[in-house]
């Protein structure tokens, strides 16, 4: 009788544990994920800045500053597009529907599918502009 209540017990215990659901991970939202491009390119800010800067050092240098000039200015219009981004994301949501996943109204969701485009063609922009900077200052 011991042998069938422990075979039983360890049966219950198994078939317990097995049905046991795993929590999912829920997909970002597009929200999240346009938060999350921001959030990459925004530290490289900074970089861009001292790119900048060693730029302006070769164009005194140098006889012929054509290329650090075109550099300079294709960093110094990707930082301008980076703010112009933030000011019109920040006009257009609400700290809830940034933050707090807050339902988007149908006009809200137009803007926020061109503003998702517009930060991946930022983070374009900004990695290209500090890749073609570092090789020419290589």
């Amino acid at each position: 009788m011991k042998k069938y209540i422990l075979i039983a017990s360890a049966l219950f215990i198994t078939v317990l544990f097995s049905c046991k659901e795993t929590p999912k991970t829920e997909a970002p939202t597009q929200m999240q994920h346009v938060i999350a491009v921001h959030d990459e390119v925004m530290p490289k800010m900074g970089t861009m800045g001292k790119l900048i800067a060693q730029l302006e050092e070769k164009i005194n240098e140098t006889e012929t500053p054509e290329a650090y000039e075109k550099a300079r200015k294709d960093l110094r219009e990707a930082n301008k597009a980076m703010m112009d981004w933030m000011k019109g994301f920040g006009d257009s949501f609400d700290g809830d529907e940034i933050m707090k996943g807050k339902a988007l109204t149908e006009a809200k969701q137009k803007v926020l599918d061109e503003q998702e485009k517009a930060v991946e063609a930022l983070r374009d922009q900004i990695n290209s502009s500090i890749e073609n900077a570092e090789k020419l200052l290589e």
